[in-house]
């Protein structure tokens, strides 16, 4: 599987991106091996994912949701949290 996924900042910030295996590349965050941006704003909390078959397809999603404004990200990790509660 490839994930796209989004994690919040120790400073508030959301860092989106997409791997083939989520669990090792939020160890990989958290131990400032996963991009610059996030190096010096750990710890970071995974707080959305989704799941693709292809590479291809989780990177079109993480350009699409890094061309969002910081107000489409909330509304989109508020939705998730909407269903999860029903």
């Amino acid at each position: 599987m490839n994930y796209t996924y989004i994690v919040k900042c120790k400073d508030g910030s959301l860092y989106t991106g997409w791997t083939n295996d989520l669990e090792k590349r939020i160890i990989a965050h958290n131990e400032g091996k996963g991009a610059k941006y996030t190096k010096s704003r750990r710890p970071v909390t995974l707080v959305y994912y989704e799941t693709f078959e292809t590479k291809e397809e989780a990177m079109s999603r993480e350009y699409h949701i890094k061309r969002m404004s910081r107000r489409e990200k909330e509304k989109l990790l508020d939705e998730l949290s909407y269903k999860e509660e029903r």
